[in-house]
C-alpha cells in the first residue's frame, strides 16, 4: 500500500540517477518467509509520473503513486502465527510508531488512517541520506527503540494489518534524501528491464518477476468469500460436508487473462467447471471457486482433483493442481 514516512511526508519523486549517489546500501530480503511458498510480491514501485502505472519491468504490477514494495503473506492465519520483519541493511532506528490497531480499512467500524497510513512502522537510517521504512507492522510487536543500532537480518517486528491496508503484508520503502528509490531499478530514467538493483545477489535471485501467481488454493465445504479467505481458518472438506468446493485465489493477473477451474471426482468425471470471460484490466487479486452438492449416496471415496489454469495469448501461463482424499 502507498504510505508516507514517519512522520508523514509528502510523496517524493523518484531520486536522481544512481550515478550521482555514493555508498548505496546493499539490501537483504526484509521478511522471514519463502517467496513462492509462504509469501509473494504483490506490488512494486510505480515509476510512471502520470495517472497511468508502470513497474520497473514496464509491467502493471503496481498502482498509481505506489512508493514501495508490498510483500504479502497468504492470510491472517499466517499473520497470527507470526512472520518476522527483518532489517534489510545495517542501520540505526531513526523513527518508529506503535499502537495502531490491526484492522482492515474495509472492516466495519475501522478507524480512519489519515496521517497514519503506514500504521505501525520503523524507519532505519543507513547513513549518507539513505533510509528504509517498514510499514503495517503488528501492534505491540516492534522489538527495537529509537537509537538502536541493528545488523542486517535483525528482527524488527512482525507483519500486521495496521494502517492503510486490506491484507497482511510488509510495505517496504527505500529513500535517499527524502526521495523514493526503486530498489529493483535505482536508475529512474533507464529503459525497462533488469538493471543492477540494491539487492544482494542471493536476495535478487529469489525475487523473480512474475505476471500473476497463485496465493491460496484448497478445498472447503461451502461458499467462500474474499473476507473469509483473508481471515484464515477456512473450513476443511470432509465426508460429512454438504458441498465440495475447490477454490483458488491468484494475484496480479493481466488484462486478457482467462481463468479456468475444473473439479473432478475420483473416477475422473467432471463435477464442476468455470471459465471466465477475459479480464478487462489488471487484477490485484482474483478468487474463483466451483463446487458440487453432496449426492444422496454420499461422497465417493478416493482423491478429488481440481485444476486451475490461467490462459494468456492462447497458452497456459499459470497452473495449479490441488487434491483432497477421502
Amino acid at each position: 500500500m502507498k504510505v508516507a514516512a514517519l512522520p508523514v511526508l509528502a510523496l517524493a519523486a523518484l531520486a536522481p540517477p544512481a550515478s550521482t549517489q555514493t555508498a548505496r546500501p546493499v539490501l537483504d530480503f526484509p521478511l522471514a518467509c519463502e517467496l513462492g511458498r509462504t509469501c509473494e510480491i504483490q506490488h512494486y514501485v510505480d515509476r510512471d509520473p502520470t495517472p497511468a502505472t508502470r513497474d520497473y519491468r514496464c509491467g502493471l504490477n503496481t498502482y498509481d503513486k505506489h512508493n514501495g514494495i508490498d510483500i504479502r503473506i497468504p492470510d491472517m492465519a499466517a499473520q497470527r502465527r507470526g512472520v518476522a520483519v527483518l532489517a534489510a541493511a545495517p542501520g540505526r532506528v531513526a523513527r518508529l510508531r506503535d499502537g495502531v490497531a490491526d484492522i482492515s480499512i474495509r472492516a466495519p467500524g475501522a478507524p480512519p488512517v489519515t496521517n497514519a497510513e503506514c500504521g505501525n512502522g520503523v524507519v532505519l537510517d543507513h547513513g549518507d541520506g539513505w533510509e528504509t521504512q517498514y510499514c503495517h507492522l503488528a501492534k505491540g510487536s516492534i522489538g527495537v527503540k529509537v537509537g538502536d543500532v541493528v545488523k542486517a537480518g535483525a528482527p524488527l517486528a512482525r507483519v500486521g494489518l495496521s494502517g492503510n491496508t486490506e491484507f497482511p503484508h510488509l510495505h517496504f520503502t527505500v529513500r535517499r534524501g527524502g526521495q523514493i528509490i526503486d530498489p529493483f531499478a535505482p536508475e529512474p530514467q533507464a529503459a525497462c528491464g533488469v538493471q543492477p538493483g540494491l539487492w544482494r545477489a542471493d536476495a535478487a535471485a529469489k525475487m523473480v518477476y512474475r505476471k500473476g501467481v497463485v496465493l491460496n488454493a484448497g478445498f472447503t465445504d461451502g461458499e467462500l468469500t474474499q473476507e473469509q479467505l483473508e481471515a484464515g481458518g477456512v473450513r476443511p472438506f470432509s465426508a460429512a460436508a454438504p458441498y465440495l468446493v475447490s477454490y483458488v485465489r491468484a494475484i496480479a493477473l493481466q488484462p486478457g487473462d482467462v481463468v479456468e477451474l475444473e473439479l473432478k471426482a475420483p473416477d475422473g468425471a467432471v463435477l464442476a467447471k468455470s471459465r471466465a470471460e477475459p479480464l478487462k484490466a489488471w487484477r490485484a487479486q482474483s478468487l474463483v471457486y466451483v463446487g458440487k452438492r453432496r449426492p444422496a449416496t454420499g461422497w465417493a471415496r478416493g482423491t478429488y482433483v481440481a485444476d486451475y489454469r490461467v490462459w494468456r495469448e492462447g497458452k497456459v501461463a499459470i497452473s495449479r493442481r490441488i487434491q483432497v482424499a477421502l
